[in-house]
């Protein structure tokens, strides 16, 4: 059996919080990831902050696999879509307080894991969390 990544239900549910508490919910995307579509002209080093509050957007679809909206960028409607692998962070604009996600290499595609091609156990990883707590 193949499972989902947590990553897209944690984004829901920050996104969830931070309209439950007043707040304004802001996405934080690598822009330069396959199967982004963002307005360029608004993306500084790779990366684009995004306002997703139900008032600056319209059409809000939260998937497991992908992000999509449509909203206006300097007067222009354009319709917006972003791969989960893409999302860096979400956080509250009023407080910073969120979730933020290291840089996945994965494609939007492979967010389903795939059996191993090594024999034998797993060795455990020492590596720690990529997830880190924005306060």
């Amino acid at each position: 059996m193949n499972k989902n990544t947590t990553k897209p239900y944690l984004i829901r549910a920050i996104y969830e919080w931070a309209l439950d508490n007043g707040y304004t919910p802001y996405l934080m995307v690598f822009a330069d990831k396959e199967g982004t579509t963002v307005p360029s002209q608004h993306v500084n080093d790779g990366k684009i902050v995004l306002n997703v509050h139900p008032g600056a957007v319209k059409d809000l679809s939260m998937e497991n696999r992908y992000i999509f909206f449509s909203a206006a960028f300097g007067g222009e409607h354009m319709n917006i879509e972003i791969p989960v692998s893409a999302v860096g962070a979400i956080y509250a604009r009023e407080t910073g307080e969120g979730l933020s996600f290291d840089e996945e290499d994965t494609a939007p595609d492979d967010l389903v894991g795939t059996p191993s091609d090594q024999a034998g156990p797993e060795k455990p990883s020492k590596k720690t969390s990529h997830l880190k707590l924005v306060k």
